[in-house]
């Protein structure tokens, strides 16, 4: 059966290599990138392939709120379901750190923006649409000052890790918290050490073949093992579903880091 699937940051890296399957599956993607050129070379690459899928493609700078909504209006406006979200757009390494809100912006891209378009996307969405974040085997406990802005980080690491450790936090409550009501919503750790271009600029390594996170996106989204695994976190190293850090498990501290997200885009969304 067709599905409909959106992929952020499906413009190279992980994302890009998961569209290519799914277009070869015969499913419709839909395309997310910040680059107008580097969107529209790869929808007229993919919209090549074989295998009967479709895409069309959503331009959209996740560091700003404002394109969040956007996107997220045009997608509504333009589709009557949504079956897949992946939420794979992130960064690591930028000579930009600071957003025009005066956030970090590993948390802004890692963790707010798609917290925000998961909520806004959720009236396309059924109890078996499922909603895939990209987590990370790098987990730290969140600093709620760093994540209001008040603390500059001074290591790019320990910034990835805690935007990673908050996504996969808000992922298990966003879960609980629409119970049968809502998506399956699953945090996966894709595999460490990919080939992709933040690995390359972060650590200076080609990494791992690629494949190895797009074939796990492709199976939690459409295969039987994931319909029952909503709030869960599955980590690619080991093949299997685990616990992330403890404090993604503790009911307090993630309710305590979806607050400050909650008013964090209260100050910042008209």
């Amino acid at each position: 059966m067709k599905k409909t699937i959106l992929i952020t940051g499906s413009t190279d890296g992980i994302g890009l290599e998961a569209a290519r399957m799914f277009v070869s599956q015969g499913h419709h993607v839909l395309l997310h990138g910040r680059n107008p050129v580097k969107l529209q070379e790869v929808e007229s690459e993919l919209s090549g392939l074989p295998g009967g899928g479709s895409v069309e493609s959503y331009l959209a700078d996740l560091s700003r709120m404002g394109d969040v909504e956007t996107l997220a209006k045009h997608i509504i406006e333009r589709s009557s379901q949504l079956d897949v979200l992946i939420n794979n757009a992130g960064i690591f390494r930028t000579t930009e750190p600071t957003t025009q809100d005066g956030l970090d912006v590993r948390f802004v891209v890692n963790t707010i923006a798609p917290y925000l378009l998961t909520k806004r996307l959720l009236p396309l969405m059924t109890s078996s649409s499922r909603v895939i974040n990209l987590s990370s085997a790098a987990q730290s406990p969140v600093n709620s000052e760093a994540l209001y802005g008040r603390v500059k980080f001074s290591d790019e690491l320990d910034a990835y890790a805690q935007s990673k450790l908050a996504l996969t936090m808000w992922s298990r409550s966003m879960a609980l918290s629409l119970k049968d009501g809502g998506p399956i919503i699953i945090a996966v750790n894709p595999g460490s050490m990919l080939a992709t271009k933040m690995v390359k600029e972060g650590f200076g390594v080609a990494g791992n073949d690629i494949d190895i996170g797009a074939e796990i996106l492709f199976r939690v989204a459409l295969t039987d093992e994931f319909e029952t695994a909503t709030g869960q976190y599955f980590d690619n190293d080991r093949g299997q579903f685990s616990s992330p850090h403890p404090d993604a498990l503790n009911p307090l501290t993630t309710e305590s880091v979806v607050h400050v997200i909650e008013e964090i885009l209260a100050e910042i969304t008209p």
